[in-house]
């Protein structure tokens, strides 16, 4: 690190602290605030750490595991926000910025999963003793840190025609039809710069934690404690994931593990792993539901506010149930592009070619139904499904499948690998905490 930055870091340091004068000459330093880490030439300070770490340990008591001592959750806590922080570094760089439309739209999204509406969700932030502003923000950070990971570890991986070939030739690539898996990691750290002691402590660390597992040990509570991973304080969690979508290592250990049981040690470029498959399900069928549909399009604008919008749509959808043509009315109205030229019509459609409200709405309405006004990021849609099939994967839908699969394997693969190199390579320096 430059003596600039050197200098400029012990400046933002010495802003925590506050001069507050008294009645008489003299001034009185009071502490307001101390920097529990410098992370390149940012702060992370002690206050957000003591909330964030409340916060999380609140959460792993909701959820019924066992917390480990406050200060193994604090250090946790600490790793994540210094990465988070060399993330957010990253993503000022290169100028990515979150409009206030794209974090409305996921505040909806939020309140819509939860169903309750944007209002009575704010109500629940206000109660909280939060404020929209920082949730806001935390949003924001959150996208900002996905498009990084994105543009960065995505952007580099390119999958040859060759790969698809002998994927989809090979045992492994009838996995385009594998289940579902719900599983736990912990994983301990190993950068390539380790040295054969230090790889010796980790391996010692490694069978303390098997053999408190094989003694009825509870993994999330070790995750907590111990894994190195970004979902430690989730206790480990990493969720529903598609098998064919994990690391060849996770998969092939996974495949001959019953629920309940974690596997043996995994070596990978980022260290240790041990897994827990919790679940399995599905896995196994070859065809997929298609269907055909159309829809209107309308958003709200600079003379028709959003209830106004919705109002129009409602107005649309009777006039189509009293017999209105419905490719008519969305060639008239719909400010979709791509579809209102052809009536609305999409055409047939895959699992996963549009955003999950449109999904969500196209497989729950009967045939010929015009569903109700329904938001997604676009704006408010009506949807008309007139026919449903069952279809056999075509060579097209294989190999863009194959395609994917492949991209996100080596995407998981090589984000962890990257985020120890980001942090590896990172000045870092902790106070004491």
């Amino acid at each position: 690190m430059s003596l600039w930055k050197s200098f400029k870091l012990n400046i933002i340091a010495q802003l925590a602290l506050s001069v507050v004068c008294s009645s008489t000459v003299s001034a009185e330093v009071v502490l307001l605030d101390r920097v529990a880490a410098i992370v390149d030439d940012n702060i992370v300070l002690q206050t957000e750490l003591e909330q964030r770490t409340a916060n999380i340990y609140r959460q792993i008591q909701q959820s019924g595991t066992e917390p480990p001592a406050a200060e193994i959750v604090k250090k946790q806590v600490l790793e994540r926000l210094i990465l988070e922080r060399l993330q957010l570094n990253i993503g000022d760089k290169v100028g990515v910025r979150i409009a206030d439309q794209e974090i409305d739209q996921t505040i909806a999204r939020i309140a819509a999963s939860n169903n309750i509406s944007v209002e009575d969700y704010i109500a629940q932030i206000h109660a909280s003793g939060e404020t929209m502003a920082k949730i806001r923000q935390e949003i924001a950070n959150e996208m900002i840190i996905m498009q990084v990971q994105q543009g960065t570890v995505m952007r580099g991986i390119q999958i040859s025609e060759q790969e698809l070939n002998n994927f989809l030739n090979s045992e492994e690539g009838k996995l385009v039809t594998s289940p579902d898996v719900s599983i736990g990691q912990i994983l301990l750290s190993a950068p390539s710069t380790a040295t054969v002691d230090e790889l010796e402590s980790i391996k010692n660390k490694l069978s303390e934690i098997t053999q408190q597992l094989a003694e009825g040990a509870d993994f999330k509570q070790l995750a907590i404690a111990n894994s190195d991973d970004q979902s430690a304080l989730e206790g480990g969690d990493l969720g529903w994931r598609k098998l064919a979508q994990l690391p060849l290592l996770f998969s092939e250990s996974l495949e001959n593990l019953e629920p309940g049981q974690v596997s043996e040690p995994i070596r990978s470029g980022a260290g240790f792993h041990l897994l827990k498959l919790y679940e399995r399900k599905g896995g196994g069928e070859q065809l997929i539901e298609q269907h055909f549909a159309r829809h209107i399009l309308l958003t709200p604008n600079q003379i028709r506010d959003e209830q106004q919008t919705i109002e129009l749509l409602e107005d649309i959808r009777t006039q189509i149930i009293e017999g209105e043509d419905f490719s008519k009315l969305a060639k008239q109205h719909s400010k979709d592009p791509g579809s209102a030229l052809k009536g609305g019509s999409l055409g047939w459609s895959t699992p996963g070619l549009f955003v999950p409200e449109f999904e969500q709405t196209m497989g729950s309405i009967a045939l010929n139904e015009i569903s109700a006004p329904f938001q997604s990021q676009f704006g408010w849609h009506i949807l008309q499904v007139t026919e449903r099939r069952m279809q056999d994967f075509s060579d097209d839908i294989l190999r863009n499948r194959a395609d994917n699969l492949l991209r996100q394997r080596k995407y998981s693969e090589e984000l962890q690998v990257w985020q120890q190199k980001l942090r590896d390579e990172a000045y870092i320096e902790i106070k004491e905490i």
